[in-house]
């Protein structure tokens, strides 16, 4: 059996812990105890409004993504060569693609910067034509862009 003394000890300590965890300056156990009750309703305050706060984030999210296009290129001519944009939305490995059709039409990829999440993928290029004479217009790459996201598309089954 426990003795009285080791019972009062443990309180004590725990009644310590609880002190410091509520950083109250009372010496009372009552005074203690009320202190870490309206600690942890502080608490629960702070922990409500932190949810709330973040299903009116995930509201804002949603709305957004919502009015994301499902696929966007758009390619400009950039001296001589071009600036190649696409945003679309995530779903399989869309850059490869990408990069074959600007291989497939003789384009060298100068710079490039990537961006991809959880919900879309996005990419900025500029390239330019391996050869002077080629031929490419505006309008050829961006159906050539469109044509390949959408046969990975299909193939993938996305």
């Amino acid at each position: 059996m426990v003795s009285r003394f080791q019972r009062r000890m443990a309180l004590r300590r725990k009644l310590h812990i609880l002190k410091n965890l509520t950083s109250s300056k009372s010496v009372k156990r009552s005074s203690i105890i009320a202190d870490a009750i309206l600690y942890i309703y502080k608490l629960s305050l702070k922990l409500e409004a932190i949810k709330r706060e973040l299903s009116i984030l995930e509201a804002i999210k949603r709305e957004y993504l919502q009015h994301l296009p499902k696929r966007e290129v758009k390619v400009e001519e950039a001296g001589k060569g071009f600036l190649v944009k696409v945003i679309c939305e995530k779903g399989g490995d869309k850059l490869v693609p990408i990069l074959e059709v600007f291989e497939k039409m003789g384009l060298i990829v100068l710079n490039a910067r990537v961006t991809s999440c959880n919900l879309y993928f996005g990419l900025e290029a500029i390239v330019v034509a391996e050869e002077e004479q080629c031929g490419l217009d505006v309008d050829n790459v961006t159906q050539q862009i469109v044509e390949a996201i959408d046969r990975h598309v299909k193939v993938k089954g996305i």
